[in-house]
């Protein structure tokens, strides 16, 4: 099972090792203009709990980024099994169906974790406080597993490429601005707010805050991000499975 694992990964890392200045480069543009606009823009009229909006502003943009990167990151597969055909290939290899699933989401995590770092670079290059911790990675690993997830399910279960794209248009736009990434969830309608605080996006942008300011780990918030893990990888597996039958 783990060298299944391993194979998977290590062929999506060897993509990824030769185009990783690009994939840097590109990985750097959206992040400084969010930080630049928000950042210094913006943010130096605005005050956040006593605070600079720049250090408020930072934990959203890592959670919105590792969403993103995630979720695009796999979403090849689905060109793989729609177009390409290639898909078939992992089909009638001798591998574990699980061994590919957990394969390609650890693959997108490290394309999430290496956008994550370099918007920490660039925000303390910025004048941010942030702090870091073992706890505050968790939380940016267990996001980019949970949005890869779903970027796998997504190119398991729709037809087209078009459709594709409505998965982000539809479902990750709007949390991208709502999920309290840019502004606190509190300032939202009531009825609004109950539904953005169910998504896991809001959980992060909650937990990244909250260490990054040096306190503690919300347990519930955790907990949320777990089962969404767990929930996503049940649910990808099982389409994967479905394909094998």
């Amino acid at each position: 099972m783990l060298y299944d694992v391993w194979t998977v990964f290590w062929r999506d890392w060897v993509v990824l090792k030769r185009r990783l200045t690009k994939f840097i480069l590109a990985r750097m543009v959206a992040p400084m203009l969010y930080l630049v606009a928000f950042g210094w823009g913006l943010g130096r009229s605005i005050q956040v709990s006593g605070g600079s909006y720049l250090d408020f502003l930072v934990p959203g943009i890592l959670a919105l980024n590792s969403m993103n990167i995630s979720f695009n990151s796999i979403t090849p597969v689905h060109a793989e099994r729609i177009y390409h055909k290639s898909l078939e290939e992992y089909l009638i290899a001798p591998i574990v169906p699980d061994a590919f699933v957990l394969g390609k989401v650890l693959a997108a995590v490290l394309r999430g974790l290496i956008s994550s770092a370099i918007i920490v670079l660039l925000a303390f290059l910025f004048g941010a406080n942030l702090q870091l911790s073992p706890s505050l990675l968790l939380v940016l690993v267990l996001n980019c597993i949970i949005f890869a997830e779903i970027g796998f399910l997504a190119a398991m279960k729709i037809s087209t490429y078009e459709e594709m794209s409505q998965v982000n248009t539809y479902i990750l736009l709007p949390m991208s601005f709502l999920c309290g990434t840019f502004f606190s969830t509190q300032a939202l309608p009531d009825l609004l707010r109950y539904f953005i605080e169910l998504l896991p996006l809001t959980h992060t942008s909650f937990l990244l805050r909250s260490l990054a300011g040096g306190n503690g780990a919300d347990m519930v918030s955790l907990a949320v991000l777990g089962v969404y893990a767990i929930g996503g990888f049940y649910l990808g597996s099982r389409a994967f499975r479905n394909l094998v039958r």
